[in-house]
C-alpha cells in the first residue's frame, strides 16, 4: 500500500501572481457585494447557523476575511434551538442583500422560519453595533432599494417580480405605496421551459436600472438573465446574458478603477456552493458578462491566498483577555445553549456539558461548526473524555444530513473509539475500538476534487500515527440542510446529562493523506 499526499494549493504557480477561479472553495452561497471606498463587503448565507448572515470583506475581490455576523441569534422558536423535535435545517435565513447608503451599511433577508423580513442597519459593519428591524410578511429573495427619488423600496418573487414601497424608516411595507408586479416571468428570456426566476439583485448604473436572476432552463444549467429598465416600475427588457459551467446567481461591482466584474456562484457538490469573480464589460447599455462567454480560470486581480485563515481557521482555543470567546469562523449548528460551553473553565481547551438526552448528531445541541474546504482538507482535534457519563458520545464530525462520525462512545462502564457512516440516511456503526487512556485524537479528510466528495476517518492514540477507523464516507449536498459539509465538535448524552469533555484544540488543512 503506497501512501500520497494530496495538496491543496489555491495559487498558480509561483511564476504566475493573478486569481483563479473559485475565489473561495467553500461554501459561501446566494453571495450580495457592495464597494464602500477601496474597501468590498460581502454577506451570505448560512440558514440555521448560528450566528447567522456573515459579513466578509475584501481589498481585492480575491482574498476575503470574515469579520462580522449581522445577528446572533434569529430568535427562540423550537426549530431554532433544536427543542421539541424541530429544526430549522435548510431554513433560517436565506439569501441576503447588503447596500452602503448614506454612510449607512444595510443588510437585509428573510425568513420562512420566522416569517418575517429582516433588515439590519449599522455604521461600522465590523465592529457594529447592529439596529434590527423586522416585519411581515417574508419577502422571498428580496433586493433593497434606495432610490434616487428618497423613496425604499424592495424588490422580491419567484419569476414574478413585485415591486413594493417600504416606509421612510423601514419599519414595514408603506400603507398606501407602490405595491405591484413589475416582471411577470424573470425566467423568460432563457426559455418558456425554464425554471426558477428568483435571486433578484437590482444595480441602477448610468440613469439604468438592473435586475440579476438566476434561471435554469429545462435540460440546462444554471443561467444568468438581466432585465433593464429607464423606471423602476418599468416597462423591463430582459435578456439571457451568461451560461456556462453553471455559474450564476448574483450581481455586479466596480472596482475603484472602474473595472467592472460579476460575482456569481456554482454548486459543487458536497463541499457547497462556491463563489466565482467574472469580468463584466458593457456593450449598447447591457452587461456582458465573461470572456468569450467563458469563466476564466483565472483573473487579472491579486493572486488567491486561500480560505485558511480568512473563511476558516484552526483554534487552540487559547483566549487573552479581551478576546471574544470563539473566533468568528466558528458557527453553532442552530442556537446554542450558552450555559454547556465555555473557553474558560479550563484554560487552552472548549469545553462541551450536556444537558439534555439525544439519540442522532443531527438532533443534538451545542455542535460547533466550521466549513470544509476544497479541493481537499483535514480537521483534526484532540479530546480529554474523562468527564464522560455513561451513555455519552462525543468527537468529530462531519456534518449533513448524512453525516460521518468519528468518537468516544462510554457505554457498560467502559470507552470506545467509534465511527458512525449516515450515508444510507441512518446512522450505523462501523466500527469500534476499546480505549483505554482518558485522551485521543480524531481526524476527518475530505476530497472534494472533481466532485469525488468522499470522506475517511483516523484515529490516534499519540497524535503521530494516525489509523485509520470505519468506512469511507460517500458525502452527498442533500436536503433538507441545503449545506456543504462542516466540520462538527459535538458531545451529547443518549442516557444521563451532565458530563463533559474538553477539546484541545481544532486543526484545519487543505491537505490530505489518501491510499492509492
Amino acid at each position: 500500500m503506497v501512501l500520497i499526499t494530496i495538496v491543496f494549493n489555491i495559487t498558480m504557480s509561483a511564476q504566475v501572481k493573478s486569481a483563479s477561479n473559485p475565489i473561495i472553495w467553500a461554501d459561501v452561497p446566494d453571495i450580495s457585494i457592495v464597494r464602500a471606498g477601496d474597501s468590498y463587503y460581502m454577506s451570505s448565507t448560512t440558514m440555521h447557523m448560528s450566528p447567522g448572515t456573515p459579513i466578509m470583506k475584501s481589498k481585492d475581490l480575491v482574498n476575503w476575511q470574515l469579520v462580522n455576523y449581522a445577528y446572533n441569534t434569529l430568535g427562540d422558536a423550537d426549530a431554532l434551538t433544536l427543542n421539541n423535535g424541530k429544526n430549522a435545517y435548510g431554513r433560517g435565513t436565506w439569501a441576503s442583500c447588503i447596500r452602503y447608503h448614506d454612510g449607512t451599511f444595510y443588510v437585509s433577508t428573510f425568513s420562512s422560519t420566522t416569517g418575517k423580513t429582516c433588515i439590519f442597519s449599522t455604521k461600522d459593519i465590523e465592529l457594529g453595533p447592529w439596529k434590527e428591524i423586522s416585519f411581515s410578511p417574508s419577502f422571498h429573495d428580496h433586493t433593497l432599494v434606495f432610490d434616487n427619488n428618497g423613496r425604499v423600496y424592495l424588490i422580491y418573487g419567484n419569476k414574478k417580480l413585485t415591486l413594493v414601497e417600504l416606509n421612510a424608516d423601514l419599519s414595514g411595507v408603506k400603507v398606501g405605496g407602490i405595491n405591484q408586479v413589475i416582471i411577470e416571468n424573470s425566467s423568460a428570456p432563457s426559455g418558456n421551459d425554464s425554471g426558477l426566476g428568483e435571486g433578484s439583485q437590482l444595480f441602477m448604473v448610468n440613469g439604468k436600472y438592473y435586475i440579476f436572476n438566476i434561471t435554469w432552463p429545462k435540460g440546462g444549467m444554471r443561467t444568468v438573465v438581466i432585465h433593464r429598465a429607464d423606471k423602476i416600475t418599468g416597462p423591463w427588457e430582459g435578456k439571457l446574458i451568461f451560461q456556462d459551467k453553471g455559474v450564476a446567481q448574483g450581481g455586479m461591482v466596480d472596482t475603484p478603477e472602474g473595472n467592472w466584474y460579476a460575482y456569481l456562484f456554482r454548486d459543487y457538490g458536497s463541499v457547497g456552493r462556491i463563489p466565482y469573480i467574472v469580468p463584466m464589460k458593457w456593450e449598447e447599455g447591457w452587461p456582458v458578462i465573461g470572456v468569450n462567454g467563458k469563466v476564466p480560470d483565472f483573473l487579472d486581480l491579486p493572486e488567491n491566498k486561500g480560505a485558511i485563515p480568512g473563511i476558516v481557521a484552526s483554534d487552540e482555543f487559547n483566549r487573552r483577555k479581551g478576546e471574544p470567546a470563539l473566533p468568528l469562523v466558528w458557527q453553532w449548528n442552530h442556537n446554542p445553549d450558552n450555559n454547556l460551553w465555555s473557553v474558560s473553565q479550563r484554560k487552552g481547551y472548549l469545553r462541551l456539558t450536556t444537558g439534555r438526552i439525544d439519540t442522532i448528531l443531527v438532533s443534538a445541541r451545542n455542535t460547533l461548526t466550521q466549513r470544509t474546504i476544497g479541493p481537499v482538507c483535514s480537521g483534526s482535534t484532540c479530546i480529554d473524555v474523562s468527564d464522560m457519563r455513561e451513555g455519552d458520545f462525543a468527537g468529530l464530525a462531519l456534518l449533513q444530513r448524512k453525516f460521518g462520525q468519528v468518537g468516544v462512545k462510554f457505554n457498560n462502564g467502559t470507552k470506545s473509539i467509534v465511527m458512525i457512516n449516515a450515508q444510507t440516511g441512518r446512522q450505523v456503526e462501523a466500527q469500534s475500538l476499546a480505549l483505554s487512556q482518558k485522551t485521543v485524537f480524531l481526524k476527518a479528510e475530505c476530497n472534494f476534487t472533481d466532485k469525488a466528495d468522499v470522506a475517511n476517518f483516523f484515529y490516534s492514540l499519540d497524535g503521530k500515527t494516525w489509523t485509520p477507523i470505519g468506512s469511507q464516507l460517500k458525502m452527498e449536498y442533500s436536503m433538507p440542510h441545503f449545506m456543504g459539509y462542516r466540520f462538527g465538535l459535538f458531545n451529547y448524552a443518549t442516557k444521563t446529562p451532565g458530563g463533559f469533555v474538553d477539546f484541545d484544540f481544532f486543526h484545519i488543512s487543505g491537505e490530505i493523506t489518501a491510499k492509492n
